[in-house]
Parts: C-alpha cells; sequence; structure tokens
C-alpha cells in the first residue's frame, strides 16, 4: 500500500527530532526515484518519490550507487551539502513533506533551501526549491502538454497540489457528519462513503471504521439505526483524535509470514487471516515491508534482459533435451534393425526383387514365430539387408552421441536454473554486471562491440557472524562461489550448501576451531535462505570441510562435488538473516 497522509505525519513525527540540526555530508542517487541524505551521526535519510513506493525515512538498507550520478543529483549535491536540517513540515493531512534546510552560499552568506516530497502515487515528485519559493529543479518536470493546471518546471514559483475539496476530516463536526450520512445513498457501503466525505482517510482506514462500527467492512448505510450511527461517529472522533495527539504505533501486517500493509494505528478488520507486528519505529517498518518488493522491483528494471536471456535459453535447452530424449529411447530398439538385416541376408535366396515386404522365421526367436521385413521394392535384396545394417550402425552410434549430448544439456540446464536463481537475489548494481559477464562467459549472451564502459568493482560476499562470534561468508553468483569455496576459503572451513537444490556457497570460517552445533545450524539456515527453497520449511542442507570440495574439469561456474558430507534439516528464518548480517 503506498504511504497515506496519517502515516507519512506519523513518520514525520518520527523524524524530526531525531534530524533537527544534523549537517548533510553527502548525497546518493540509487536509483531513478531515490535519493538519499547522509547525515551526521551515520543517518541515512530516504526520500523515494516512485509511483509505487512514495516516502520519506531513515533507512539501514544499503543500496548501490550508479557509476555515474544523475544530473538530479549533482545538483542536491551542489546546493545540499554542508545544509543543516531547520525543519520538517507537513501540512494537515497530506501526502507532502518539506524539508527547510539552512545552508551558505558560495559568498558565505546564509540561506535557506527547502526539498519537497510529494508522495501522490504516480504523481510523486521530489522538488528543489530557493530561498524565495522558486524551482531550482525536480525529479520529473511536468510541462504544460503533461498538465494544463499545474506545471512543475525550473524557474516557476512553486506552488502545491490542488485540493480536493472534500472537507478534511480533522475539522467534521457532529452535526455536519449526521447531515451528509442524511444526504448520502443508502446502498453506499460505510468506507466508500467515509472516502468520498473526508479527506485524510485512506481506504484501509475506511474499512477499519466500518469494521469497527458494524463488525464488517461491508455493511450499508440503510443497515445502520441510531446506536450504529452513533458508534461510527465516536470511531471516527477516535480517529482523529488519535491524529491530532499524534498518538500511533507502527504495525506491520502479515499473511503467512509475508508483509501485506502496514498501519500507524491498530487494524482488526482481517481477523485471524493476518498477524500484526509492532515496530519500534516507522523507518525499521518500512524498510521490511519495501525491502523484497524493491529487490524485485531492480531485479525487474535491471535484470529483465538477464532474466529474459537465461530463461529463454533454459526453455530452449528443455526442448532440446526432450528431443534428445526421444530420439535416444528410440536407439534403445536397434537391435531389431541389426535382426532384420541377418534374416534378409540369411533368406537371399527366398527373397526377390520388387517386394515390399518379406515374411520368414525368425531363428532369434526361441519359438521361431514368423515375422514380417518391410523391404524397399527398388532396392535389391542385398541392398535392404546393407540398408537396415547401416541403420542399426547409425543408431549404435547416435546412441553414444546422444548420451553426451544430453549430459552437456542437463548440465547447461542446472547452471541456467542456477543463474536464474543469482538474478532473483541480486541485490546491487554490481551483482548485474557479474551476473552479464558470466553469462557472456557461458556463451548464453552475446558480446556486444565497443560501447560504454561497465562499472567493474570487486564484489564482496555478503557476511555475516553468528551468535557465538563465527564469520560467514555467502557468495553472490557461480564466479564468486567458485572464488569463495577454491581460492579464498581456508581448508579447515566448513563449507554448506543445499542438497540437490541450487543455492549459494556458504563459508564458516573456523579459524581451525570447532564450531557447536548451533552454529552450525546458523550458518545452515543461512544457506538454506540464500537458495531456491527460501520460501520452503526443513531444507537439508549439507556441510563438509572445505578441502573435501572439489571441481570437476570443464565444469560450469559454482558446479563442484562433495564425496563426504553431513546433512542438517533446517527451515529459512529471515529474521536471523538480518540479525546476523554485517552491516
Amino acid at each position: 500500500m503506498p504511504l497515506d497522509a496519517v502515516c507519512l505525519q506519523a513518520v514525520a513525527e518520527e523524524l524530526r527530532p531525531q534530524l533537527l540540526g544534523l549537517r548533510i555530508d553527502k548525497v546518493q542517487q540509487p536509483a531513478r526515484d531515490q535519493v538519499i541524505l547522509l547525515l551526521r551521526g551515520n543517518k541515512r535519510l530516504l526520500l523515494n518519490a516512485g509511483a509505487n513506493a512514495p516516502r520519506i525515512q531513515l533507512t539501514e538498507t544499503a543500496r548501490d550507487n550508479p557509476a555515474e550520478p544523475p544530473m538530479f543529483c549533482m545538483l542536491l549535491r551542489k546546493h545540499l551539502v554542508g545544509a543543516r536540517v531547520a525543519e520538517i513540515t507537513q501540512p494537515p493531512l497530506e501526502r507532502l513533506v518539506r524539508l527547510e534546510l539552512d545552508i551558505t552560499d558560495d559568498f558565505g552568506q546564509p540561506g535557506r533551501r527547502t526539498l519537497v516530497l510529494e508522495a501522490m502515487g504516480r504523481r510523486s515528485n521530489l522538488i528543489l526549491l530557493d530561498g524565495e519559493g522558486r524551482i531550482l529543479d525536480c525529479m520529473r518536470r511536468v510541462d504544460a502538454d503533461m498538465s494544463a493546471q499545474r506545471q512543475v518546471l525550473p524557474g516557476l514559483y512553486y506552488e502545491p497540489p490542488a485540493s480536493t475539496g472534500r472537507l478534511p476530516v480533522t475539522e467534521e463536526t457532529e452535526a455536519g457528519f449526521r447531515e451528509k450520512l442524511s444526504a448520502a445513498n443508502p446502498e453506499r457501503q460505510l468506507d466508500a462513503f467515509l472516502l468520498d466525505s473526508y479527506f485524510g482517510i485512506s481506504p484501509l482506514m475506511a474499512r477499519e471504521l466500518a469494521f469497527r462500527t458494524a463488525g464488517e467492512t461491508d455493511r450499508h448505510i440503510f443497515e445502520l439505526d441510531r446506536t450504529g450511527e452513533d458508534r461510527l461517529w465516536g470511531e471516527i472522533q477516535e480517529f482523529v483524535k488519535t491524529v491530532q495527539e499524534s498518538a500511533f504505533t507502527p504495525y506491520l501486517l502479515k499473511q503467512e509470514g509475508r508483509p501485506v500493509e502496514f498501519a500507524c494505528v491498530s487494524i482488526a478488520q482481517y481477523g485471524s487471516a493476518v498477524t500484526l507486528e509492532r515496530y519500534e519505529s516507522f523507518s525499521a517498518l518500512l524498510d521490511d515491508f519495501y525491502e523484497v518488493r524493491e529487490r524485485q522491483e531492480r531485479a525487474r528494471q535491471r535484470g529483465a534482459d538477464l532474466l529474459r536471456t537465461a530463461t529463454t535459453a533454459r526453455d530452449r535447452l528443455r526442448r532440446k533435451l526432450a528431443l534428445q530424449e526421444k530420439d535416444y529411447a528410440a536407439t534403445q530398439n536397434r537391435d531389431e534393425l541389426r535382426i532384420c538385416g541377418d534374416l534378409i541376408t540369411s533368406n537371399l535366396y527366398r527373397v526377390e526383387r520388387g517386394q515390399s515386404r518379406f515374411t520368414c522365421e525368425n531363428f532369434y526367436d526361441p519359438d521361431c514365430a514368423s515375422i514380417t521385413i518391410q523391404l524397399d521394392p527398388l532396392l535389391t535384396p542385398q541392398q535392404n539387408a546393407a540398408k537396415y545394417y547401416k541403420r542399426y550402425t547409425k543408431a549404435k552410434t547416435a546412441e553414444r552421441y546422444l548420451r553426451e549430448q544430453m549430459e552437456i544439456a542437463r548440465r547447461d540446464l542446472e547452471y541456467l536454473e542456477s543463474v536464474l536463481e543469482e538474478i532473483e537475489h541480486a541485490e546491487t548494481e554490481q551483482d548485474f554486471i557479474d551476473i552479464r559477464s558470466e553469462l557472456k562467459d557461458a556463451g548464453f549472451l552475446r558480446r556486444q562491440g565497443k560501447g560504454k564502459k561497465e562499472l567493474k568493482r570487486t564484489a564482496r560476499p555478503r557476511e555475516f557472524r553468528t551468535t557465538s562470534g563465527f564469520r560467514v561468508l555467502v557468495g553472490r553468483n557461480n564466479r564468486q562461489n567458485d572464488k569463495l569455496t577454491l581460492k579464498d576459503a581456508d581448508y579447515r572451513d566448513i563449507w554448506l550448501h543445499t542438497q540437490k537444490i541450487h543455492g549459494s556457497h556458504v563459508i564458516l570460517c573456523t579459524g581451525g576451531q570447532t564450531p557447536d552445533d548451533d552454529t552450525i545450524v546458523e550458518a545452515a539456515k543461512l544457506a538454506a535462505y540464500y537458495s531456491r527453497a527460501r520460501e520452503s520449511g526443513n531444507v537439508p542442507v549439507d556441510y563438509t570441510l572445505v578441502k573435501n570440495v572439489k571441481k570437476p574439469a570443464g565444469a560450469r561456474p559454482g558446479m563442484v562435488v562433495y564425496p563426504t558430507y553431513q546433512t542438517v534439516n533446517v527451515t529459512p528464518d529471515e529474521a536471523l538473516v538480518k540479525r546476523l548480517q554485517v552491516k
């Protein structure tokens, strides 16, 4: 769900005491719609103007920056680096936040800059204003062709978005409420009535007020008696009191362990179908809620071509392998061809030229049953026999060739499945660059001519620290898996991998010590989480000493063998992964 005005107020109230007076040290723009202000005290303020996830929050999630910063980022750096946060304001019940920033200009004179976040769905924007309220630049420029009512362009004075015309819910009176309710269509549902009548109530909150009033979210106006009307007005008053006093509590709503919505008040409308998890801060809640969604969005945007290439190659291999298996099955009946040749040869005196079939006793059959052999009437008996022998030899040769090709196809298919798993878990721009390079080296992605030089950085494996203090490293892609296991790891370290399931190589760095069972289990849970079995339970994870892991000659990246191992069954635990991760 998008961040509604009330939740935005809750976030702004939370941020204000933490940010006022802090200096901006750096400005980053890791994605087209995201800007991060790095503030003194190691605080990272995220301003997201994306259509699906507009918000402002402090974030702990690491985001990779592009090799070349966008022009808007360069402009923000010019104006905001060194500025101090003077105020954070929000117009009542508006999805808009203003960051008032005190600056010192190039001549040493004090000044003011304002960063405006409009968190309004597809119309979201991030706008930088000068001290007079004039637009210096914005993330999305809106000209007259895009909107005749409101332009957002450099040089223009900033005008806030137009009001919806509805009454703010905080300004409603009981008389006004009863008048609106009596004038409304009785067939309207309560939540629709609230949305139509008041400004500042989100769809989620409208359904919640209806549920608290009538015990159902789809109750109609005509079903309310006087007591029901009183109860609805009481619930609205209680909600308004919460807003006016900023008495908010961050709640994350989960369904089957997955985040589905968040709210700043307790939500009861879903009953037992959804569990409520209370958070200490809205910033931590928003990090957890949007983490999976943003990872999938990054994979969709940056890895779309890789995903398409790997999926197409995998599907082609599956079809090719199916045809090869069909042809291989046909070669298993080749002895019938040799028998036909032998029977024709032994009965040459009985076969006449021009016959299309020949019936004789099959002396290979214990009962000497009769067999009918198809002949080519244009060939001599000797040529028909030679043709059967040739088909037999061809089938015999094809069996060996097909066996080799099927082995190669299965190996490539397993490799592509692992690449698809890498794309799904890719987090940074460098991850996608490494995967693209890997596919080029493997021959699945065509190498282009000289073009834009790609960002070249050595990506580090994911790092974790177990409860007992052992270091754990998790590979990000197949080539890094090879390097981590075969070059970087000590031979006394412990190697872990999901059993017969695609996933990352995991190294438990022991330093020659013997880890306890709990440490092994924690490392195994990391291996299960960074695998295709992330959403499964009771996942088998093999572990052995690094010295037992070998790479077969000619094997694809990431493919290894390990003759000696032990197995532990674990269930992936996302909370544990976050707790153990080294920031």
